[in-house]
């Protein structure tokens, strides 16, 4: 990895409470017990008020989006980065030899790669590939279709556009399900710059080690349990079903099966054989008895791993993934503080949270890096970068890193402080009176 550059929309693009709130209101569709749902999701987030939202949705236009708004938004997402991209590592858009855009709800004709070909004049000869459909793991999908083809392509130049369209997919319609990816998902996106020329390793920021990718779309729960439909008075939208966590549980275990062995020492495998083994012995032998032999063995990551860059797709992900591997605070820091700044990016997220941790000056020469990516279809993709130099330069968090990271009694949603709960009856507004518009709508 040569480099990499993240979006950051201007300051009239942030959805913070008041512009949260205007466009919940909008949704005449929503009643009493919607509303309760909506601003107890949005407390919950970990979203905080600085996060991008689409124009064509805060200017009002979600009930009525234009292909011209869709592409306005990618196109604003997608130039910006690579235009930094080319002009921070010096790298010509001539000098592209693979091009991979990956952006799951929106595949124009032309395809976004054959957009971007035209606006930079790249080469006739240039090979391109558009993923959609597959949510927020695409970009590590993408950066392995690009570790298989330089064993084909030798000492070439591939970028990896990540980023997803949020204005044209607002889901307007009352499905509590459906209705979780307005309070989680913002715009966002990151262009990077990969290559196998050996000539360039001194100038790498970074190099890929392993990379495992996992679908269980074969089971009928995992592959609905997020998913792309229509609702039932027609508003498109995306569901979350409650399947999605066990789901998430059994393709990420599938995929730590097979990169484990890959990472660790040999001497933390033989532990963990070991214990293993013994416990199984002493729980058969005293199958009655509850003891600490029923306590969980686990793995310790940390003997192979240094950083842990987690998806930030939502307070409740972070913290699950956290627990399952026995992570401390200091290691979901990167992930939570990148939620509240900039929400959940789908594609992107990721390096949003690599930013982070690079901008904190956290990643030294020789560390390794995990990286893991959940997303539809239903797939867990993980890969582990290696450092190649010390990192400290400016990115994305730069204007605001001085605030972070943000306590965790502060990361509190300002939602929280603005709005209360009277009783199970009534919402509260505070400092807007909004209860008229509420009661109005819900008669």
């Amino acid at each position: 990895m040569l480099g990499y550059e993240c979006f950051k929309a201007t300051d009239e693009r942030k959805l913070d409470t008041e512009s949260c709130v205007r466009v919940v209101m909008r949704n005449r569709n929503l009643g009493l017990e919607q509303y309760r749902f909506l601003l107890q999701t949005m407390v919950n987030s970990g979203l905080g008020e600085e996060t991008y939202g689409p124009r064509s949705v805060l200017a009002g236009r979600e009930e009525t989006p234009t292909l011209k708004d869709a592409h306005e938004e990618m196109d604003e997402i997608m130039f910006e980065t690579l235009d930094r991209l080319f002009l921070k590592t010096g790298v010509s858009p001539s000098d592209i030899d693979i091009l991979v855009v990956d952006v799951s709800l929106f595949s124009p004709a032309p395809s976004l790669t054959a957009r971007i070909v035209n606006r930079y004049k790249m080469r006739g000869n240039i090979k391109t590939f558009s993923l959609s459909g597959m949510g927020c793991s695409a970009s590590m999908v993408a950066v392995d279709l690009v570790q298989q083809l330089f064993k084909s392509y030798k000492n070439a130049f591939a970028v990896v556009v990540s980023s997803e369209t949020i204005g044209p997919h607002w889901y307007c319609g009352k499905e509590k399900s459906m209705m979780l990816s307005n309070c989680l998902f913002r715009s966002g996106g990151c262009s990077v710059l990969l290559t196998n020329k050996s000539c360039l390793k001194h100038r790498a920021l970074m190099k890929l080690s392993h990379s495992v990718r996992t679908n269980i779309g074969s089971n009928d729960e995992a592959y609905g349990c997020c998913i792309q439909i229509e609702d039932n008075q027609g508003y498109n939208g995306f569901l979350l079903t409650r399947d999605l966590t066990k789901a998430a549980a059994k393709a990420f275990t599938m995929n730590l099966k097979l990169l484990v062995p890959k990472i660790l020492p040999i001497q933390e495998l033989v532990r963990f054989a070991i214990i293993s083994v013994y416990k199984n012995n002493k729980k058969t032998a005293t199958p009655t008895t509850e003891s600490s032999s029923s306590s969980k063995t686990s793995l310790n990551l940390k003997t192979g791993i240094d950083h842990f860059c987690i998806h930030p797709g939502g307070r409740a992900v972070v913290d699950g993934l956290g627990k399952s591997l026995g992570l401390t605070e200091y290691d979901l820091e990167p992930a939570r503080m990148a939620l509240h700044r900039f929400g959940n990016t789908s594609a992107g997220g990721l390096w949003y949270v690599l930013g982070y941790m690079e901008a904190k000056k956290r990643l030294k020469k020789g560390d390794k890096i995990l990286m893991i990516s959940l997303g539809a279809g239903f797939m867990c993709n993980n890969c582990v970068w290696e450092v190649m130099k010390d990192l400290e330069n400016g990115n994305v968090w730069e204007e605001c890193l001085d605030r972070y990271p943000v306590s965790r009694m502060n990361l509190m949603n300002p939602y929280a402080v603005k709005y209360s709960w009277i009783n199970d009856e009534c919402l509260n507004f505070v400092r807007m009176d909004f209860s008229n518009l509420i009661l109005s709508s819900t008669s």
